[in-house]
């Protein structure tokens, strides 16, 4: 994890400078040669008006034989010399014998050259008529190479510089570039250690935040699953147990009097299995997050299955199922929720019942006016007040606290209520919705993951 980041540092500095360097390389060395280009012209230009002014300075002494011409004073790299037409040299400095820039200069007003490593200039000098002698001004092209060997190291020193404080503000934006994905490369590894609490810091770059962004929704999905299953997992190790013991007493029962008829053993251990099968099948449905359109339930069949499946645990225990239901006349009267998940309502209610109770557990249907309501009650001491029964893990017990917690998340979930009524003797109370309201379904799957 260490090595990617400072890699990416190492790229950006390293592009970065690059990028500098090619800038300054294509800007500097064409102006570099202008430099040198500007230099040769200037000398030139500046020899030209040294052998002009001497010109003009000796052209009068140069048409009277009776003076002597004096160069006048110039520039100390420069090197004046007077030559006479023929080409020798009368005065100042100059080779002795006239070179041939000096002789073009004859027959032109300007004549130009480089002549044994000198930049050479000569212009004659013409009293109307007639060449009374020529001029010739020269410097050495080490003079000249040395101004443009210290102009083009300053302006190394400058792109030195210019790099130097490139490479500076390149590691500070690559460190403010990487030290975002250094974040999200650790949010993404306690991610993967199973952190799904994990939230990604926002950098202020639009590209890094929606990356961020994408981790953090991946995180909170991944953890609403993981809860999910889990929750998945209690539930339905809870409510399975109950059956598993149904029909493990029967199996049992029927070992312990093997000279009785076995075929209603056997018939009784199939109806349990059934009955095993059935709450499998509605953990999976309740387990899903499409659920299908609430419907009018068909009470009385649920009260039924309810009768079949827990008169003979309770008998088994010396006890009595009594059921009463009141008659709904109409529609409007009969609850609209999923059979389903009443039916796991129930079970956890019954559960409770034979679990913790004692005597007759009563199951009692009755109109409550915008509701129905189903009670589920027994003849035990009842419960304490003080403790919550409907928080996930608390228990009056040996239970594990999740079955009414379940079952009230499960209620909530058809649009209904859950509650215990009554402590002592206790009486819960489930409230089904009648008539055609129906609850949005994302309400009832947030009610369902609480």
């Amino acid at each position: 994890m260490d090595r990617k980041p400072e890699t990416v540092r190492r790229r950006i500095v390293t592009l970065t400078v690059v990028a500098a360097v090619l800038a300054i390389g294509l800007f500097g060395l064409p102006f570099a040669f202008i430099v040198a280009r500007y230099y040769l012209d200037d000398e030139r230009a500046e020899l030209e008006r040294a052998a002009d002014s001497a010109a003009l300075a000796m052209a009068d002494d140069l048409s009277d034989p009776g003076r002597t011409p004096v160069l006048p004073p110039t520039a100390a790299e420069d090197n004046v010399g007077l030559y006479s037409p023929d080409g020798h040299l009368r005065l100042g400095i100059g080779p002795a014998t006239a070179d041939s820039v000096v002789m073009a200069a004859r027959d032109t007003d300007l004549s130009t050259g480089e002549v044994g490593g000198d930049l050479v200039i000569a212009v004659p000098v013409i009293n109307g008529a007639t060449l009374t002698g020529i001029v010739r001004a020269a410097t050495p092209q080490s003079e000249l190479d040395r101004r443009n060997i210290l102009t083009w190291l300053a302006m190394l020193g400058l792109a030195a510089v210019a790099v130097g404080a490139t490479w500076l503000v390149a590691r500070g934006l690559a460190a403010r570039l990487a030290r975002p994905l250094e974040e999200l490369s650790a949010s993404a590894e306690r991610l993967g250690e199973g952190d799904f609490t994990v939230r990604a810091h926002r950098a202020g770059i639009s590209e890094i935040d929606q990356v961020a962004d994408a981790l953090d929704t991946t995180a909170e999905r991944i953890g609403k699953t993981l809860e999910r299953e889990r929750a998945f997992s209690a539930d339905a190790s809870h409510q399975l147990r109950t059956p598993l013991t149904g029909l493990r007493m029967q199996l049992e029962d029927a070992l312990e009097t093997p000279d009785e008829d076995l075929r209603g053993a056997i018939t009784s251990a199939i109806t349990s299995a059934d009955r095993l099968e059935n709450t499998i099948d509605d953990l999976l449905t309740l387990a899903r997050e499409t659920r299908t359109p609430r419907t009018v339930m068909d009470l009385d069949a649920l009260l039924d299955e309810v009768r079949q499946s827990w008169r003979g645990m309770l008998t088994g225990q010396g006890r009595e199922l009594r059921i009463e239901s009141r008659e709904l006349r109409t529609e409007s009267q009969k609850p609209t929720a999923s059979a389903v998940a009443v039916r796991q309502v129930l079970g956890v209610l019954l559960d409770n019942a034979v679990t913790h109770g004692r005597g007759t557990v009563t199951v009692t249907v009755r109109d409550a006016g915008d509701a129905v309501a189903i009670d589920v009650t027994d003849e035990g001491t009842g419960v304490s007040g003080d403790l919550d029964l409907f928080a996930r893990g608390a228990s009056t017990g040996d239970g594990n606290g999740i079955g009414l917690a379940l079952a009230r998340s499960l209620a909530e979930a058809e649009g209904g209520r859950l509650r215990l009524t009554t402590p002592a003797p206790p009486t819960f109370t489930l409230l089904l919705p009648v008539g055609a309201q129906e609850v949005d379904q994302d309400v009832r799957l947030a009610r369902r993951e609480r």
